[in-house]
């Protein structure tokens, strides 16, 4: 079953991306099956707007067996919380090179089986969201192709035994949100997108190699099992590098959290993740919001008996996860691009589950990544109702009104944002207020400061997008309103799926996660050291800690109703009145304008010096260029002295005969 799991998606990918547009056409038909008003919102902003005349079966192939695929996990995962047992499933024996030795194993816990629950049910839902939103694009057997293999490469990477394997899943996710950010190559803003993200996780990704490296030189393996056997006999032990000595577990730790960073978009690493909506709204709402942006905080998970020996090293979490929740809290105040908005909530999202992890309430941090995955994608899926009904619009200025129209996408997104700002008894009430009293039973007071002033941001910033939206007159175009419609059935279904998970997540599974039965439930797949209670702790903090959350949540609400429903001129004065404020906001606090003068003009000058100094001058004047330019120089010099006139030639012989007549005179006597 494991197998069946992780390759049907594989399998489904290569016939799709292989056979899809080249072999049986006459198989497939007109993917035009749900009418004119299914064509892609966003190909408003792209060439890619005919008509896919190719046969369906790719799409139909890949949904189904990701539809399998995600029935499985639920059935290994409803196995685990009635006493499941961890598994071993070895693939194949994939590198033996003297000391080091990574075979493909299947590592099968609870960490995993959540995980394998979260990937395929969120691509599954994704794959069938897409049956309509891309209907049209003529490219669509591609898509779907690109979408199993991501879902394929983020489930190696979930079910990897060592860090080599966990390696091979994480480049697999990072090459696939390349072309899945870029899919549509004719748009420059896309091609842009695409190398940002992937330059930027390379970054990352350079860390958690030289994690890998450093874990090999220390443990002498990269194997799960024997790094963890091995790491408290490292505490206290160093790492002689260059002079310096540096504590082996913190720095091994610091390296692989780097890499986490990059793929999980924190702070100093998140500028790739905004941009890269540039991407169809299913590939934001899979890639962004629940599966390749959540493999940071897997990886923090999973390396749990490291961190709970390197308490410096979460001390570090800790500070990037709090301060990336607020950043991106802030930034999404003012944003107004409908999912730019929910990406920099996502961002923020993912810096509440990392703080959850550097206080050692891993549970915790799994168990928000898991309801999160459930009302982010509503979310994004929403957000790609709206566009599709807008007809390619994603500026929420131009937006407003929509719910008499779209009752049905209005009424979900609602629920997803009841959802995200944590309304008692949906999903995010349960997880995202247990992060926030974790950062207060673990004292770190900063956190909980950032976490509580990020928990109002995200109340206002939801609000003020559902208000914008759907609420208030419209300030849309005549024309695109005398189109505005409800999505069919195919792309309103998933969205059905996901409210419910919203809304019932978090009562059902808290018990499991976070409760009194969560030590039987992560058994061996989470560790905590004997002095890590944090998870008993949470159950002890002040009322008005607990109240806290609620509070800012209602505060936020009031303050995006009065700004968006009664008085609309609000939000423009107070912007005029902060306005070096508000453009810092607006701009991102500038975190691009400054890497561009940083990092990217200063590199883009030294490769131009070294390609117009370096290669054109040195290498191309004095290398191998130059001497053939040299040889013809003088090739061309000796055949102008061939010029064919007799008397040139007996010129040039009464010059030598006089020098030899010279040289016999003077000097050959000596």
């Amino acid at each position: 079953m494991y197998q069946a799991i992780v390759f049907l998606p594989l399998i489904g990918a290569l016939i799709a991306g292989l056979a899809g547009t080249k072999i049986f056409q006459n198989l497939g038909r007109d993917a035009d099956v749900y009418g004119d008003h299914t064509a892609h919102a966003d190909h408003a902003h792209d060439d890619h707007h005919g008509h896919y005349e190719g046969p369906a079966w790719p799409m139909y192939l890949t949904t189904g067996l990701l539809c399998v695929s995600a029935v499985l996990s639920w059935i290994v995962f409803l196995g685990f919380l009635h006493e499941g047992h961890d598994a071993k499933v070895e693939v194949l024996r994939w590198v033996n090179s003297g000391a080091f030795t990574a075979n493909w194993t299947l590592r099968i816990d609870t960490l995993t089986v959540v995980m394998l629950v979260v990937v395929n049910t969120i691509s599954a839902l994704v794959h069938v969201y897409s049956l309509g939103y891309m209907s049209h694009d003529e490219h669509q057997p591609r898509f779907f192709a690109y979408l199993s293999l991501f879902t394929f490469a983020m489930l190696m990477l979930v079910t990897s035994d060592n860090l080599l394997q966990m390696f091979f899943g994480w480049e697999g996710v990072g090459l696939m949100s390349y072309l899945l950010i870029g899919f549509w190559y004719t748009r420059e803003s896309a091609n842009a997108a695409a190398i940002k993200a992937f330059v930027v996780n390379r970054v990352g990704d350079f860390g958690f190699a030289l994690g890998i490296f450093g874990c090999f030189y220390v443990f002498q393996s990269v194997e799960f099992d024997t790094i963890f056997a091995a790491a408290s006999t490292q505490t206290g032990k160093t790492i002689h590098f260059l002079s310096w000595e540096f504590d082996t577990l913190t720095t091994l730790c610091l390296l692989l959290f780097m890499g986490a960073m990059g793929k999980s978009a924190q702070f100093l690493l998140h500028t790739w993740l905004p941009d890269a909506m540039e991407g169809p709204t299913p590939v934001s709402a899979l890639i962004h919001a629940a599966t390749m942006v959540t493999a940071g905080v897997f990886l923090v998970a999973r390396l749990s008996p490291l961190y709970e020996l390197a308490p410096h090293a979460k001390e570090v979490v800790v500070i990037v996860g709090a301060i990336t929740a607020f950043f991106a809290a802030t930034v999404g105040l003012v944003q107004n691009d409908i999912k730019r908005v929910i990406a920099h909530s996502t961002c923020s999202q993912l810096g509440y589950m990392f703080v959850a992890l550097g206080l050692g309430a891993y549970g915790i941090a799994i168990f928000h990544l898991f309801t999160h995955a459930f009302f982010k994608a509503l979310l994004f899926l929403g957000s790609g109702s709206v566009i599709h009904a807008m007809s390619g619009e994603q500026d929420m200025r131009k937006m407003g009104g929509l719910a008499p129209h779209i009752k049905k996408t209005w009424i979900l997104m609602v629920i997803g944002n009841l959802a995200l700002t944590g309304f008692p008894l949906t999903a995010g009430y349960y997880s995202k207020d247990a992060i926030i009293e974790s950062a207060f039973a673990g004292h770190s007071t900063f956190a909980f400061a950032l976490l509580v002033v990020a928990a109002f941001c995200t109340s206002f910033y939801s609000w003020r997008l559902a208000f914008m939206t759907f609420n208030g007159k419209s300030r849309a175009d005549a024309h695109t309103m005398e189109h505005v419609h409800e999505s069919p059935n195919v792309m309103l279904v998933p969205l059905y799926v996901l409210a419910a998970g919203a809304l019932l997540a978090g009562i059902i599974f808290a018990p499991y996660f976070i409760g009194h039965e969560e030590a039987l439930f992560w058994g061996s797949a989470i560790y905590r050291g004997p002095e890590n209670q944090i998870i008993h702790h949470i159950h002890d903090v002040p009322f008005w800690v607990k109240a806290a959350p609620f509070v800012v949540m209602v505060l936020g609400f009031l303050l995006a109703f009065l700004f968006y429903i009664r008085d609309t001129s609000l939000p423009q004065k107070l912007a005029a009145m902060n306005w070096p404020l508000y453009q810092f906001l607006l701009n991102k606090w500038y975190f691009d304008e400054l890497y561009w003068l940083i990092f990217t003009r200063p590199t883009m000058w030294l490769g131009r010096f070294l390609w117009k100094k370096g290669d054109g001058f040195v290498i191309d004047g004095l290398g191998p260029d130059g001497v053939s330019a040299r040889v013809i120089d003088v090739t061309r010099g000796v055949v102008r002295l061939q010029t064919g006139y007799v008397y040139h030639y007996a010129f040039a012989m009464l010059i030598g005969v006089a020098a030899l007549v010279s040289w016999f005179t003077f000097g050959g006597t000596h």
